[in-house]
């Protein structure tokens, strides 16, 4: 969970539904899908906007399997790590793929509700 106060830009919630953490300003949990304002505009979506999105696909080969981590980590801008999560494992046979997608989805932050850094 965030430190930051409600209603600041940022702040986090669990989703009632999955329990992932979300964002408060959230009206859609991105991990579940659930619904969790239904006063929102119906053009919330069209607000966001996509500043990463990264997809790759894997291909067992013929010699044999092989297992696989998917870790998310996140870092800030002087490289200090704030988050790792392991978004999935599994296994890969021959024959076999799996496609990985990776998507940043953001939308403007409430202005004047940035927190400052004492």
């Amino acid at each position: 969970m965030s430190a930051m106060r409600p209603g600041t830009a940022g702040a986090t919630r669990p989703c009632p539904h999955c329990k992932a953490t979300i964002l408060e300003s959230s009206a859609v949990c991105p991990a579940c899908r659930g619904h969790l304002r239904f006063d929102a505009p119906a053009s919330d979506a069209a607000q966001c906007f996509v500043p990463l999105q990264v997809e790759g696909t894997v291909t067992g080969n013929e010699t044999g399997s092989f297992e696989y981590t998917m870790v998310v980590v996140i870092r800030d801008e002087a490289g200090k790590e704030l988050s790792r999560h392991v978004a999935g494992v599994g296994v890969v046979h021959p024959g076999e793929a799996r496609s990985f997608s990776v998507t940043v989805e953001a939308k403007s932050a409430a202005a004047g509700k940035r927190r400052t850094r004492h």
